[in-house]
Formats: structure tokens, C-alpha cells, sequence
């Protein structure tokens, strides 16, 4: 088999990659080791947000390429990028609110400043100072805040949308292989030959190292080139807790180490909190320590009327981000750009490898990945991936609303709530898997038979955590039979 480029790495960069050269006419190959979305892409705060925080560092850039990206997502990924308003209940002791109203300000502006790169209009209200003093805002709150500001951002479901651009990708032409790794790469006539897991020999005239958390061990152990360049791994953990306050609002809360925590509504009976910031070594098998639980929970209840305990925790999680190592020591400081190498080795076979990046800024970084290829490829196409849709999110004029409401007038005799759970995950694409509207066995949580077999034969799934814990949320609200039965069901 010979591509034009192999792609290693199924996160959302990797993803992002192979979509956007497929639709620039290339061959692709993309490898991924374990699952799409298995490392860092899947546990993160499940945020697109241009980091108001960045601000204090001075990232102004990355925060305003962050919040033109915010836009682009919000159209092109409709039915996994929703608005949500974001509330900063007032400390004076930790920010006076002179900084807090100059840095909302400046962020509103970049916003303004981003959408008018893009020649878009601003889709999301601005900033203003709000009383968390009566309802809504006061849900769950003590009494002694009073004031705070509010402002907006996007969530998102993480895994669903690398997803969505492998979905894309492999429409496009691409092939996907999951739970393949790449085991070496040299450059030989003038092209790339790589060795795969599987056994397979691979001929490419270029590869994109996405690896992240793995990007410098490829780069250095896999691929064979020596590079200076580091890569920081800093672990971020969350904990799910039981609903904590009433509202579809997100909470950005200070801390008194001057970093920030989240408190998000999630799966609607429950609530997500994070992130740590803490410097590892190793990317295997992260896990949120007991230090870390114990630390959000002391962040929260610093706000909280009713106090959390470690005991009160549903889940936890933790995924390493890959950071590119600029030499800060304090690893809330290290900054969240991205950084794209490239070596060509005197102008045959490139590699180029990413390190560091975050969710938001991933569709960019992709195209400036291609950008950055284009070189080596005459007669590549021009940069595309702003305005086409992703894979369930082609909703044309009626909007997500309508097209959810078509889908459930459909089927009157399935559930409601299982039939928007399935448009939730698959948009537009729900409609075909929905088919006659015989679902089959029901799981539990709105997974049924029909949903599973479509998870495996079109989205890659190939066992019970890839189902129940990327590809829908449905294991949170499962019970361990029911979970043991789906597993049943994967074989595995």
C-alpha cells in the first residue's frame, strides 16, 4: 500500500489532518494505536473556549485564533458545539474587578476581532456584570456572593467530534485503522516506508506525527530523527458529581492559587468539575489522584452552599495534554499553543510533527499542517475545512431544532428522550440509524442494539469502553450489569 501521507495518532489533531488532506485530494492513511479519541482527546473539560485565562499571560494570539476557531466549530459542528454562558462569581481578595472587567473586555474584542478575520458576524452575546444573589444564578451558591460576571463560550462532546472528522476523513477517502500502531518509519528512495502492527509495509511521500502525549518517542524512537524539541506532559483531572446547582450556566471558578476551576452541567444529573495542572512524566494510564479529587472539591466548596465530598464523586478521569515545552516551570503557565515541526531531511520525505494544541484550535491547526505540506505535494488543493460541515451537521435551513423534532415525529413509538440522545451524538446521521425504527435490545441509558451495531460497523468501536465512555455517555448512567451486558454484546 503507498499514500501520500500516513497520519499517526487518532486524536482530534490526527483527525483533523487526515479531513482536511483528503479534501485537499490526498491518499491518506491514518494509524491510531489503541481508539479514536482514546488519550487526551476524550478527558478534557469538554470545552471550545478562547482561555480567558490565556489573557493573564499574555497569549493574545492563541486567544484570539481560539475564539475565531470558537465561531467556525459553532457552524460547521452544529450538533456537537452547542453556546453555553459562562459565570465568574466575584472574589475582590483574588482579582479586583477592575481586571476582571478589562480582561472580558479585551476577550469580547478578540472574539469580535477573530469572527471578522473569518468574515463572519459574532454569533455569541458579550460580557456584562450580573447579581448571583437571585435566581438563576444563585442556585447552589453561598449568600456571601453577590456579584460576578457573566460571559460566553461553547461545550462540546469531545470524542464524538474526532469522530465526526475520521467520519469525514474516510468519505472523503481516507482509511482509518484503529488499534494500529506505527512501529517504525525510514526514509527510503525518497518516500517514507513504515512498518505498521499489523504487519502491513506502508510507502508514504510524507507523515504527520499527531501523536501527542507519544509525538517526541515517534519522532525520536519510531521515525529516527533526533530532535531538541520536548514535549510537557501535564495531566488534568476531573470528577463528576451529582448535580450541584440548577441551570444550564457553567461556573469559572478562582481558586486561591490564582488558577481556575469549571463547574459544568453535565449529562444532565450531574455535574463535571476541573481541571489539575500536574506535571508527569508518563502518559500511560493516567488516573485522578486522591490529591487531586481532594483538591477540586476544596475549590468548589469555597463556593458551594452545600459542601462535596471526595465520598460524593460518580467518576473521575484524567487525561495528559502534550504541551510543547517552552521551559516554564509552573505547568498552569506552560502555554497552550501549538507548535508544528518540520523536518525534510533535505527536501525528501517530510515529517512534521505536532506538539502541544488544544481542542478548540484544532481545525486550524490542521490547516497550517497542510500549509505547511503543500511543498511537497504540487497542485494541492486550497484550505477547505471552514465551511463545510461535518458528518450530522448539514442541518440546511430548519436548523438542529427542526431536524431533531423531524426525527422524533418519525418514530412516535420509540422514547423521546432515546431518540434525541441519538440525534444528540449523530445529528443529521440519525435518521439512517434510527432505519424502520426498530432499535432492538435496550441496554440501558437509550443504548440500544441498533445504536451498537452502528458504533461498530461505521464508527470504529471496537469494545465496551470505546461504546459506553467515548462514543456515547451512556456508561455514566448505567448500571454495572447493564455495562457487563454491553461488553457481553462487544465481546469483550
Amino acid at each position: 500500500m503507498s499514500v501520500d501521507l500516513l497520519v499517526v495518532g487518532g486524536g482530534v489533531n490526527g483527525a483533523g489532518i487526515a479531513r482536511d488532506a483528503a479534501g485537499r485530494g490526498l491518499s491518506v492513511l491514518l494509524v491510531e494505536k489503541d481508539d479514536l479519541a482514546s488519550a487526551t482527546s476524550s478527558w478534557s473539560s469538554k470545552l471550545i473556549h478562547g482561555g480567558l485565562r490565556y489573557l493573564e499571560q499574555y497569549e493574545f494570539r492563541l486567544v484570539a485564533e481560539a475564539l475565531a476557531e470558537r465561531e467556525i466549530l459553532l457552524s460547521i459542528a452544529r450538533h456537537l458545539v452547542w453556546p453555553a454562558r459562562f459565570v465568574m462569581p466575584h472574589v475582590p481578595e483574588l482579582r479586583p474587578r477592575w481586571m476582571i472587567r478589562a480582561g472580558l473586555f479585551l476577550y469580547d474584542n478578540l472574539g469580535r476581532f477573530g469572527a471578522a478575520l473569518e468574515s463572519r458576524r459574532p454569533s455569541l452575546p458579550g460580557s456584562r456584570g450580573v447579581r448571583l444573589d437571585s435566581p438563576p444564578l444563585n442556585s447552589g451558591l453561598k449568600p456571601q456572593f453577590r456579584h460576578g460576571f457573566e460571559y460566553s463560550d461553547c461545550r462540546v462532546d469531545d470524542a464524538r467530534l474526532v469522530v465526526a472528522n475520521a467520519l469525514s476523513a474516510a468519505e472523503l477517502g481516507a482509511t482509518v485503522l484503529t488499534r494500529t500502531a506505527c512501529v517504525s518509519a525510514q526514509r527510503h528512495d525518497g518516500a517514507w516506508r513504515a512498518v505498521l502492527s499489523n504487519g502491513a509495509t506502508v510507502g508514504a511521500r510524507a507523515i504527520a506525527n499527531a501523536a501527542g502525549p507519544w509525538v517526541k518517542q515517534t519522532l525520536n524512537e519510531r521515525l529516527g530523527q533526533p530532535s531538541r524539541d520536548a514535549v510537557r506532559l501535564v495531566k488534568g483531572s476531573h470528577i463528576v458529581l451529582p448535580q450541584l446547582y440548577q441551570g444550564e450556566h457553567v461556573f469559572l471558578l478562582q481558586n486561591d492559587d490564582r488558577r481556575v476551576v469549571f463547574m459544568i452541567p453535565y449529562e444532565g444529573r450531574y455535574t463535571l468539575v476541573g481541571t489539575t495542572d500536574v506535571t508527569v512524566t508518563d502518559a500511560a494510564h493516567p488516573e485522578a489522584s486522591a490529591e487531586e479529587v481532594d483538591y477540586l472539591c476544596r475549590a468548589v466548596n469555597r463556593y458551594l452552599a452545600q459542601p462535596v465530598s471526595p465520598e460524593q464523586v460518580v467518576w473521575r478521569y484524567a487525561g495528559v495534554r502534550p504541551l510543547y515545552d517552552d521551559g516554564t516551570s509552573d505547568p498552569s503557565a506552560v502555554t497552550r499553543d501549538y507548535t508544528l515541526l518540520l523536518d525534510d531531511a533535505a527536501g525528501a520525505a517530510p515529517v512534521l510533527s505536532v506538539f502541544g494544541g488544544k481542542i478548540t484550535t484544532y481545525r486550524r491547526l490542521a490547516e497550517q499542517a497542510l500549509d505547511k505540506l503543500a511543498p511537497y505535494f504540487p497542485g494541492l488543493k486550497a484550505s477547505w475545512t471552514a465551511g463545510a460541515a461535518l458528518p450530522g451537521s448539514d442541518f440546511g435551513a430548519g436548523g438542529r431544532a427542526a431536524a431533531r423534532e423531524t426525527l422524533v415525529t418519525r418514530f412516535p413509538r420509540a422514547a423521546q428522550e432515546t431518540l434525541r440522545g441519538i440525534f444528540r451524538r449523530h445529528g443529521t446521521r440519525a435518521m439512517e440509524l434510527v432505519g424502520d425504527g426498530d432499535l432492538g435490545e435496550h441496554y440501558g441509558a437509550g443504548l440500544h442494539e441498533r445504536e451498537l451495531a452502528y458504533l461498530v460497523e461505521r464508527e470504529w468501536a471496537g469494545s465496551a469502553e470505546d461504546v459506553l465512555w467515548r462514543r456515547t455517555k451512556t456508561g455514566l448512567h448505567m448500571s454495572s450489569a447493564q455495562r457487563a451486558r454491553v461488553a457481553e454484546r462487544m465481546g469483550r
